[in-house]
């Protein structure tokens, strides 16, 4: 298949390079050229602008920064562009009613579309395991199941337009909350002559087990392998966490939603960034216990 990717850094390189180990004919651009250098070496061909990569493809997948670029990207470069009966996966984590919109643009220029936000992180976009939350209509649904498989463990069906992004902030939301209480726990206990990594061993066998615990944990030389253990570099930046804790926060207030530990868990993380720690992992919360 002729698939065109826009947008190739942290996540969109290693998911432009699995659909190319794939098979597919993939036509990738970015506006790094280190990013296309790194597309090509994947067996990717690269493209100056993204309305040439659209030309002739079936479809098109787009892993890009925030909602503005997205539109701007989609309005500009992509709807009346790509070929008509194209594919539109946008893969981005942005505002629900950006994604809302960009599907209704793409339906009147007769388009289909989803919203695919990931779960997983880079090292998953690299391995060729994320997890894709798509909303969309049903037909939409099964034509991007079938592109999306290459990237992933598992594509799941989150509803119609929207339901994507309102899974992933859900989801990031929690893992947030997660997190915190994660690293607050190990403190607390280390702090009243527990052993951190005996209480691992405790916890994580007991109703305390959650991923940030048993999989992540954000203490160093403590359970699972994680960022913790390379000084919290790689992972999931605390930038990206607090991007997405902004996005549920304004979904929270536009539904009437109560979210009070959300809330708490993005102030914690807007103080974390302010701090200079956007770049690290976001389990470097417990440096600042």
């Amino acid at each position: 298949m002729k698939i065109a990717f826009i947008g190739l850094g942290n996540m969109g390189g290693g998911m432009a390079a699995n659909l190319a180990k794939a098979g597919h004919d993939v036509r990738a651009f970015d506006l790094s050229e280190a990013a296309l250098a790194h597309a090509r070496d994947a067996g990717c061909t690269g493209f100056s602008s993204a309305r040439e990569a659209v030309e002739g493809v079936e479809a098109v997948v787009s892993m890009l920064p925030n909602g503005a670029i997205v539109d701007k990207v989609y309005t500009d470069e992509v709807i009346g562009h790509a070929p008509a009966g194209a594919l539109l996966i946008d893969c981005s984590t942005i505002d629900i009613a950006t994604a809302r919109k960009m599907i209704d643009a793409a339906q009147a220029s007769g388009y289909e579309m989803v919203d695919a936000p990931v779960s997983g992180g880079i090292a998953a976009a690299n391995g060729g395991t994320l997890t894709f939350m798509v909303g969309g209509t049903d037909s939409a649904f099964g034509r991007a199941e079938k592109v999306l498989d290459p990237m992933a463990k598992a594509v799941i069906r989150a509803g119609d337009a929207g339901a994507g992004q309102v899974a992933k902030m859900c989801n990031n939301m929690l893992l947030a909350c997660h997190m915190i209480g994660t690293c607050e726990a190990l403190k607390l206990a280390e702090r009243n002559g527990l052993a951190m990594d005996k209480f691992h061993e405790i916890s994580s066998k007991s109703t305390g087990y959650c991923w940030s615990l048993n999989d992540y944990t954000p203490a160093p030389s403590v359970g699972a392998a994680s960022p913790a253990d390379n000084g919290y570099a790689g992972g999931f930046a605390v930038a990206l966490m607090l991007k997405d804790l902004r996005l549920a926060m304004d979904a929270a207030e536009r539904s009437g939603a109560k979210v009070d530990l959300g809330s708490k868990a993005a102030e914690i993380y807007e103080a974390a960034n302010a701090a200079g720690l956007g770049g690290k992992d976001f389990g470097a919360i417990f440096e600042t216990l």
